[in-house]
C-alpha cells in the first residue's frame, strides 16, 4: 500500500501579485505633499501673533466707513475670523495628508486630486494676498505634482492599478 503525500505542485505557486516597488519620485512627492500642509498649519498658527495688527486694521476700516461697530464687536469679529482661518487650515491639512498617503499607496485618483488642489492653491497665491509661508507651501506642492508625474511615478501608478 502506498500512501499519498500531499506535496505542493511547485515551489512557486501563483499567489496574489506583489505590490510594485515605490520609486523615489513617489516618495519625494509624498514628502513634498506633507511639507505643504505643515507649512500652511504653521502659518495658520502664526496668525495669532498678528492679532493686534488685524484688530487695528479692522478698527481703521470701521472708522473709515462711519464707525458702525463697537470695539467689542470688532474684537469678536477678529476672534471669529482667526478661529475660522485655523479651522479651515486644519481641515485642508487633514485632506492633504489623507491624499498624500493615498498617493504613496499608488492611488492615481489621489495624484489627480492633489494636482487640482495644488492648481487652486497656486491660483490663490498668484491672485490673492499671501505670505512667505504661502509661497513655500505652494512651492512644495508644485514639486510634489512634478515628482508624481515623472516616468518612474507613472510606471508605479500603472503597476499599482494592475493588481486591483
Amino acid at each position: 500500500m502506498s500512501e499519498s503525500l500531499n506535496y505542493p505542485q511547485s515551489a512557486a505557486e501563483p499567489g496574489p501579485p506583489a505590490a510594485p516597488a515605490r520609486p523615489s519620485t513617489v516618495e519625494g512627492a509624498f514628502w513634498a505633499f506633507i511639507v505643504a500642509p505643515v507649512v500652511g498649519l504653521i502659518g495658520a498658527v502664526l496668525i495669532f501673533a498678528n492679532r493686534d495688527a488685524i484688530t487695528t486694521t479692522m478698527r481703521d476700516a470701521n472708522r473709515q466707513r462711519g464707525g458702525n461697530l463697537t470695539d467689542a464687536q470688532i474684537d469678536q469679529a477678529v476672534n471669529v475670523t482667526m478661529i475660522t482661518a485655523v479651522v479651515i487650515a486644519v481641515i485642508i491639512a487633514a485632506l492633504y495628508l489623507l491624499f498624500a498617503f493615498k498617493l504613496r499607496a499608488g492611488r492615481n485618483w489621489a495624484r489627480i486630486v492633489l494636482t487640482v488642489l495644488t492648481a487652486l492653491q497656486l491660483l490663490s497665491v498668484l491672485f490673492g494676498q499671501s505670505t512667505i509661508g504661502g509661497y513655500i507651501a505652494v512651492l512644495a506642492a508644485v514639486v510634489g505634482v512634478v515628482l508624481s508625474f515623472t516616468s518612474p511615478s507613472n510606471a508605479y501608478f500603472a503597476a499599482a492599478k494592475a493588481p486591483r
